[in-house]
C-alpha cells in the first residue's frame, strides 16, 4: 500500500498546528498597519515587538538586534552585501559549499570589483579547514568578513561557531553565519559566541514560509538594505507581515521548549535510518560525514546508493510514485539541471555515477516511515 511520507524537511518543514492557530488569531483580530498610530496599528505593533523580544531571548540577544526579513536568502544578501557597502569590508572569506544565497551574493560583489572573494578549503566531509581559515585571515591587512554556514543544508556538516568566531575576533574580522538549518534545532548563545551577523528562516523549524530574521549585533553600522520606510530599525523598509512574524516566534518558542526531547527523538530516528540503509545496501556511501552523529546534524542523511546509472534516472520518479518526498539536491535549485555544487566537492570520483539523495527528518516522521522508505528503496534496487 502506498503511503505519504515526507522526508524533505531540510527544504521546508510542516507548520505546527499551534502556529497556525496564533497566525489565524492575528489575521482575524490584528489587521492594523503596525506603522499606524491609532489603536489598530498600536495593537499590531505590540504583537511584533512582543515577538521580537521572544525571539531575542532564545539567543541571549537584545531585541533591537533582531531584524525581520522575508527569509534566509534576503537575510544572507542583506548582511553580506551591506557589510561590504557600509562597513568597509574589502575581502569576503567563504566556502564553495555554501547556499547559493551566499555564493551568488559574493559572485556579484567580485564581478563588480566591490570586494575580493576568497574560498577557505574544505575536506572530503565538507568540514572547514580551520588552519587554512586562519591563514586567509592573516594574509593581509584588508578588512574582512567571514561568511560560513552553521549547518550545511545538503550534507549536514556542522561548523564550530565558537572556533570560527574566536579566529575572527583574533584577526579583527567580522563573522556572518547562515544558520538557517541550525536555528530551532540547536541552542545558540550569541552572548557567548561572537557572531556579528546571523540569518534564519521560520519555515525550517515548523513556522510559516516567507519570514525570517537577521541578527545584527548592536552598533554594527549597517545602513538600510531596502529603502522606503523606517521599519525594522530603519534597516528594512516595508510593512511588516505581522501574522508571519508572530507565527515564527511561536514556532521558535515551541522548538526551544521541546529541544532536548526532539533532538533525542531525531537522533534515534536517524540512527535507525543509517542502520537500516546500511543493512539493505552494504556498499552505501554516506556523503560528507552525515553518518557521524557528532560531526553532522541529526536532521538529515545524504547517501550515494549503489544503483546502476540506468536505474538511477528513475529513482526519484519511483520514490514520488510511492508517496516518498525527498531531495536530490538543495530544493532552492530544484529548477536547475545542474548537479549539486556541494556533492561535486565531497562525493568521491568513483561514486559520482551513483544517485545521491537527501533524506531529512522532523518530529512528524516515525519509525514506520523509515521502514517504508528502506523497503521501497530495496524493492526498487532488486527489480
Amino acid at each position: 500500500m502506498v503511503k505519504n511520507v515526507y522526508f524533505d524537511n531540510a527544504a521546508t518543514t510542516p507548520i505546527r498546528a499551534e502556529v497556525v492557530d496564533v497566525m489565524h488569531e492575528v489575521l482575524k483580530d490584528n489587521f492594523g498597519n503596525p506603522s499606524s498610530t491609532h489603536a489598530f496599528g498600536r495593537s499590531a505593533k505590540t504583537q511584533i515587538e512582543t515577538a521580537r523580544k521572544s525571539i531575542a531571548k532564545h539567543f541571549n540577544a537584545h531585541p533591537q538586534e533582531i531584524i525581520f526579513t522575508s527569509g534566509g536568502t534576503e537575510s544572507d544578501n542583506m548582511l553580506v552585501r551591506c557589510a561590504v557597502q557600509d562597513l568597509g569590508v574589502e575581502t569576503v572569506i567563504t566556502s564553495k559549499i555554501e547556499h547559493h544565497a551566499i555564493l551568488h551574493a559574493v559572485e556579484y560583489l567580485a564581478e563588480r570589483k566591490l570586494a575580493t572573494v576568497l574560498y577557505v578549503k574544505t575536506d572530503a566531509d565538507g568540514a572547514v579547514d580551520y588552519t587554512d581559515l586562519a591563514h586567509l585571515l592573516a594574509a593581509d591587512d584588508s578588512k574582512k568578513l567571514v561568511s560560513l554556514m552553521h549547518i550545511n543544508n545538503e550534507i549536514g556538516t556542522i561548523l564550530d561557531l565558537e572556533r570560527v568566531s574566536n579566529l575572527c575576533k583574533t584577526h579583527d574580522a567580522l563573522f556572518h553565519t547562515d544558520a538557517v538549518q541550525g536555528v530551532g534545532h540547536y541552542a545558540i548563545d550569541l552572548e557567548q559566541i561572537a557572531v556579528d551577523f546571523l540569518s534564519a528562516a521560520a519555515h525550517k523549524f515548523h513556522g510559516p514560509k516567507g519570514v525570517g530574521f537577521s541578527f545584527v549585533r548592536k552598533n554594527s553600522g549597517l545602513q538600510p538594505f531596502i529603502l522606503g520606510g523606517s521599519q525594522e530599525r530603519g534597516l528594512r523598509a516595508g510593512t511588516e507581515s505581522v501574522h508571519n512574524i508572530v507565527g515564527m516566534a511561536k514556532a521558535l518558542e515551541i522548538a526551544y521548549a521541546k529541544l532536548e526531547d526532539e533532538q533525542q527523538y531525531l537522533k534515534e530516528l536517524k540512527a535507525q535510518a543509517i542502520k537500516q540503509l546500511t543493512d539493505a545496501f552494504p556498499d552505501i556511501h554516506f556523503n560528507g560525514c552525515c553518518s557521524d552523529m557528532e560531526r553532522s546534524t541529526f536532521t538529515l542523511v545524504n547517501v550515494a546508493l549503489p544503483i546502476s546509472e540506468e536505474k538511477a534516472s528513475l529513482l526519484n520518479f519511483h520514490l514520488d510514485l510511492n508517496g516518498i518526498a525527498c531531495s536530490k539536491g538543495s530544493a532552492c535549485q530544484s529548477g536547475s539541471a545542474k548537479g549539486s555544487h556541494v556533492l561535486e566537492e565531497v562525493v568521491p570520483v568513483a561514486l559520482k555515477n551513483w544517485p545521491s539523495i537527501r533524506f531529512s527528518f522532523s518530529v512528524f516522521n516515525t519509525q514506520d516511515d523509515v521502514d517504508y522508505l528502506v523497503k521501497t528503496l530495496a524493492t526498487f534496487a532488486k527489480e
